[in-house]
């Protein structure tokens, strides 16, 4: 082994993983996805082998009732493809989000991609309708989902709240992916991922400010991160 292999924390059974904060466009896919790229190239040359993404980042959070815009849903699937074209040479790992209607209800969607391929839509268990949010306006939540696959940018794709993604290069890798709301329920879904074996639970997060909500939600990534034995990201 090389000096340069041997400093390499890759080859020492760590996985080098990122969170991604790109500039919201609102309502803008392509704009968004231009932005997303930049962000994600970097960790790529980095040595990122998984990378997290916002929460409806291809559209931006706050569209309001844009998201029944038939414009907007087909943009962001068009952004979708551009954005699987243009990562199908790395070697990472990507979660984005993004609105996805499906069977005639609307989801707050997470897309975990590789190589320009889709590998799992997990669409948000626990769409929150009370103080500052209103996303039940929106968004139907996972317990209405009427499929467990669907198909997208001509793949067929699992579709659910309970899918695992094995990285078969890097030992004890185990993906699951939730969106913001998830993680603050009593039995969040990365809870019941923990106990069928996941080892990095990533959870889509992209609400808007209110006084110690940040500092909150450190306190239950932390208390996930111990409680399942995981990284909580």
């Amino acid at each position: 082994m090389t000096r340069e292999e041997f400093l390499d924390v890759r080859n020492h059974g760590f996985a080098r993983v990122a969170v991604v904060i790109p500039r919201v466009h609102l309502g803008k896919p392509f704009e968004n996805v231009h932005a997303h790229l930049e962000e994600l190239e970097s960790v790529y040359r980095q040595g990122a082998m998984y990378a997290l993404a916002p929460e409806l980042g291809l559209t931006g959070y706050s569209c309001g009732d844009l998201f029944h815009s038939q414009a907007l849903l087909g943009e962001a699937l068009d952004a979708l493809k551009l954005f699987l074209d243009k990562t199908a040479g790395w070697n990472m790992l990507i979660s984005v989000g993004l609105p996805l209607q499906i069977r005639g209800l609307l989801f707050n969607c997470a897309i975990t991609i590789l190589r320009g391929k889709i590998l799992a839509v997990v669409p948000k268990a626990y769409p929150p309708n009370y103080r500052e949010f209103y996303e039940g306006r929106h968004f139907a939540s996972a317990a209405e989902a009427l499929t467990t696959s669907v198909r997208l940018s001509n793949q067929d794709v699992p579709f659910g709240t309970d899918i695992l993604i094995c990285a078969r290069n890097i030992p004890n890798f185990i993906l699951h992916t939730d969106i913001c709301e998830d993680l603050w329920v009593p039995i969040p879904p990365g809870t019941r991922a923990a106990l069928a074996g996941a080892t990095i639970l990533a959870n889509l997060s992209a609400s808007n400010v209110t006084i110690g909500k940040y500092e909150y939600r450190e306190v239950l990534a932390c208390a996930s991160s111990g409680r399942n034995n995981a990284v909580q990201m």
